[in-house]
């Protein structure tokens, strides 16, 4: 296999969207920062979380008291006011949709679009607050939108851009979790880009395992699939993270802490 870099492996701790009735993700606060603390000790770099609205500074304090995760906090499809706790929680991370939200889960439809002067916005609230945005992409129309951001000089101060690609997530924006699908958005990735990728659902290893062998970053825990194998719940999103170390280890490709995975984000 090539040499890559070490690879960098984001938990994702939310409720599962497709598989409500899995209940193995936290559902109090405290379970958060336990599951957050457990992943790291399992090996993740990052969390992405939704911080609990009206808790996300204690959130987040607690969390960096117990570990030296990165977290980056998700709820990429709303608005800035509705996320002004996760700017002054200050994580290391902010996901943001770079274009369209429209997915059908199994009891929620979500239909949010971030025209360009929001983006330009989140740019400009990111820089103020020096969070790095996590540019959420899930067809290569994101592209062109984070392109736009770089012309207009909003991201100098955001390099390496920090990406997620979405394969499989059901809805208008669903593409295909196969190689071809990722090859051709990996070839027309914008220069600079550092990029991790999520799978909805029980493809999600094929891919995954295909990603990290070619480069990538990789995305795993309950709200992208809550299963240790198919049928089988994980225990908790600690154990899905170790079963991704494990793999990165069976084929050769060493997994960054923490501290290592902050300087491939070029994180302060």
């Amino acid at each position: 296999m090539k040499e890559y870099t070490k690879i960098i492996i984001t938990a994702s701790t939310a409720n599962s969207w497709i598989y409500p009735e899995v209940k193995n993700w936290a559902q109090t606060t405290d379970q958060l920062i336990d599951d957050v603390v457990e992943c790291y000790e399992a090996g993740a770099a990052v969390a992405h979380v939704h911080l609990p609205r009206g808790e996300e500074v204690e959130t987040v304090k607690r969390i960096r008291e117990r570990c030296d995760i990165i977290i980056q906090a998700g709820m990429s499809s709303e608005s800035i006011p509705k996320r002004e706790g996760d700017f002054k929680a200050k994580p290391e991370m902010i996901s943001v949709m770079l274009t369209h939200h429209a997915e059908h889960f199994t009891q929620l439809e979500v239909d949010i679009l971030h025209p360009l002067n929001e983006l330009e916005e989140y740019c400009k609230k990111c820089k103020d607050y020096n969070i790095r945005p996590e540019w959420e992409v899930w067809h290569q129309g994101s592209y062109w939108n984070l392109n736009y951001l770089v012309d207009k000089d909003l991201l100098d101060w955001s390099k390496p851009y920090i990406l997620t690609l979405f394969f499989n997530w059901p809805g208008g924006t669903w593409s295909s979790p196969n190689y071809n699908e990722y090859i051709n958005r990996k070839r027309n990735i914008p220069s600079n880009s550092v990029h991790t990728v999520s799978v909805m659902g029980e493809e999600q290893m094929k891919l995954l395992v295909f990603v990290l062998t070619h480069g990538g970053n990789i995305r795993v825990g309950t709200e992208d699939y809550p299963f240790i194998k198919k049928g089988v719940p994980a225990k908790n999103n600690a154990e899905i993270v170790k079963n991704y170390v494990d793999i990165c280890e069976h084929v050769g490709r060493n997994v960054a802490d923490p501290s290592e995975a902050r300087k491939i984000l070029g994180l302060k």
